[in-house]
């Protein structure tokens, strides 16, 4: 099933869909552009895995890592579906990352791999962008390039764990303004969602929702004020977003 949370006439509902509409907590059946989509869950700690698909570190002059190279992401980036994010008008080069988001259902620590997905409750679509100009050398990446506001649009569903068969095998792409610019695959994670949840899990708890957002594929590319960009998860979603200027 996939579930979303909007906000309607002024109140904040969670919703399910149903032959193209949304159907409310209430009972009422709206359509989708009657409301506005926010995050289909509340995050709490959000972990984002940098170099993830050896592809992308390719293309970014780095080698895949031996370890995962994980980061947090606060509260303030995360915005919904059809919703903006604002490009800082000093920087030259910020680019989308189509990404699987992994939502954890309740608590665990010292995961095993072939325990893991017991303690997945869902996915969703994460558009992590990254802003190049503050990269630092020491880390990386660092606090500015991932933790501006508005810059990482989830959704516009969370999707039950149960109706995805193999979530190390769905396709990414994302589109810039109607024209595709990246595809992928889960399966060319360096560290795969099991193995990400075991790492994790060894050294502190992992709590109900939790995300883990999992890295991108090669194909990001510099996006410009207007421009509209979608990113998509093969049975997930299709998440739509806007450049504005800041």
């Amino acid at each position: 099933m996939k579930h979303a949370r909007v906000a309607f006439k002024g109140a904040i509902h969670h919703a399910v869909e149903t032959d193209g509409h949304l159907k409310l907590d209430n009972g009422q059946i709206v359509s989708e552009e009657e409301v506005v989509w926010l995050p289909p869950i509340e995050p709490r700690t959000v972990f984002a895995l940098g170099l993830n698909y050896a592809d992308h570190a390719a293309e970014l002059a780095f080698k895949a890592p031996t370890e995962p190279l994980v980061f947090l992401k606060g509260p303030n980036t995360f915005i919904g579906h059809q919703a903006e994010t604002y490009r800082p008008a000093d920087v030259t080069y910020m680019h989308y990352e189509c990404e699987l988001g992994v939502v954890i259902g309740r608590s665990g620590r010292n995961i095993k791999q072939e325990d893991a997905y017991d303690y997945v409750s869902g996915y969703t679509v994460a558009n992590d962008y990254a802003i190049r100009d503050y990269l630092e050398n020491y880390y990386r990446p660092n606090l500015r390039v991932k933790n501006r506001d508005t810059c990482t649009p989830i959704g516009p569903w969370f999707v039950d764990a149960k109706d995805i068969q193999d979530p190390m095998n769905l396709k990414l792409r994302t589109y810039v303004n109607g024209t595709i610019t990246q595809e992928g695959t889960t399966k060319d994670m360096v560290f795969s969602i099991p193995m990400l949840i075991e790492y994790l899990s060894s050294f502190m708890t992992l709590n109900k929702n939790d995300i883990i957002l999992t890295g991108t594929p090669k194909g990001s590319v510099d996006t410009k004020v207007g421009d509209v960009v979608i990113t998509e998860v093969e049975g997930v979603g299709r998440l739509v977003n806007t450049i504005v200027g800041d």
